[in-house]
C-alpha cells in the first residue's frame, strides 16, 4: 500500500476529505485497512518526507478490531488477547482500533517546521479537541493523563488517543477519536494504562455524528494546528 504518488485505489477511495491543504496532502483510505499495510505504508511515506520526496500527508483510517502496543505497554496490561496485537514503535501503552474510529495518521516535516515534539503533541492534542468542539464536544487534555477527555454522564471518561513517533525529524502516527466504535472492545486491555476511567465515544455521549462530520471537523481546524506547529521554528 505504497502512499508515495496517488494510484486509482486513492483516487477512488469514498473519503469526504481529499486534496491539500496548507500544503500538506490529505488523503483517506478506504474500508478498513490492515495494521500491518497501514504501519508499512506510513512508514515509506514518512522516510520519503524526510528524503525530500514526497509531501507531508494527512492520512485518515480506519482499522479493523486490534491492538497497538507503544514503546511503554506493560503485558499485565493486555487482559483478554481477543484481537491481534501489534506493536507499534510509538510511544504510550495499548490502544485499541476498530471499525468505528477515526484515525489520523500525521506525517509532517519538523525539520522544516521546528524542532519541537513538546510543542508538536500539545498542538496534536489541541487540534482533537479543537474538532470536537466543532462537533458539540467539550473535551480537555488531563494533567498526568494521556489522551484526550470528556464529560460522560458526570464522569470523565476518555474519547481519543495521541500516540506520536518521531523519526528523522518527520512525525509518524497520531490520534484516534472515538466516533461509534464497539466500546465492549476495549476491555482487553487496559486503555493506555489507565485503569481507573472508562473509555466513551461519540455516540454514547449522544452526538449522531459520521465519520465524515469528523472529517470535516478535523480539517476546518488543521490551519490553527499547523499554525501553532509552525510557531517552533
Amino acid at each position: 500500500m505504497p502512499l508515495g504518488k496517488p494510484s486509482a485505489q486513492w483516487q477512488s477511495a469514498p473519503v469526504t476529505i481529499s486534496g491539500r491543504l496548507e500544503g500538506v496532502e490529505w488523503r483517506g483510505a478506504p474500508g478498513l485497512t490492515p495494521y500491518p499495510a497501514a504501519f508499512d505504508a506510513m512508514a515509506e511515506r514518512a522516510a520519503a518526507i524526510a528524503d525530500g520526496t514526497a509531501d507531508e500527508l494527512v492520512w485518515l483510517i480506519e482499522h479493523p478490531p486490534l491492538y497497538t502496543a507503544g514503546t511503554s505497554a506493560d503485558p499485565a496490561e493486555l487482559l483478554d488477547q481477543r484481537f491481534p496485537v501489534y506493536a507499534a514503535g510509538r510511544g504510550g501503552r495499548y490502544t485499541y482500533h476498530g471499525p468505528g474510529q477515526r484515525v489520523g495518521y500525521v506525517m509532517l516535516d519538523l525539520d522544516k517546521r521546528g524542532r519541537d515534539v513538546r510543542r508538536y503533541v500539545h498542538a496534536l492534542e489541541a487540534w482533537v479537541i479543537a474538532a470536537l468542539a466543532q462537533l458539540g464536544v467539550t473535551a480537555w487534555r488531563a494533567e498526568g493523563r494521556i489522551g484526550i477527555w470528556t464529560d460522560d454522564g458526570g464522569r470523565e471518561a476518555k474519547i481519543g488517543a495521541i500516540g506520536v513517533r518521531v523519526r528523522r525529524w518527520v512525525t509518524l502516527h497520531g490520534f484516534a477519536i472515538n466516533v461509534a466504535p464497539d466500546l465492549s472492545h476495549f476491555g482487553g486491555i487496559v486503555p493506555c494504562g489507565i485503569s481507573e476511567f472508562s473509555v466513551t465515544s461519540l455516540a454514547a455521549l449522544g452526538v449522531k455524528a459520521e465519520l465524515k462530520a469528523v472529517d470535516l471537523a478535523l480539517f476546518e481546524t488543521f490551519p490553527a494546528f499547523l499554525e501553532t506547529v509552525n510557531t517552533a521554528s
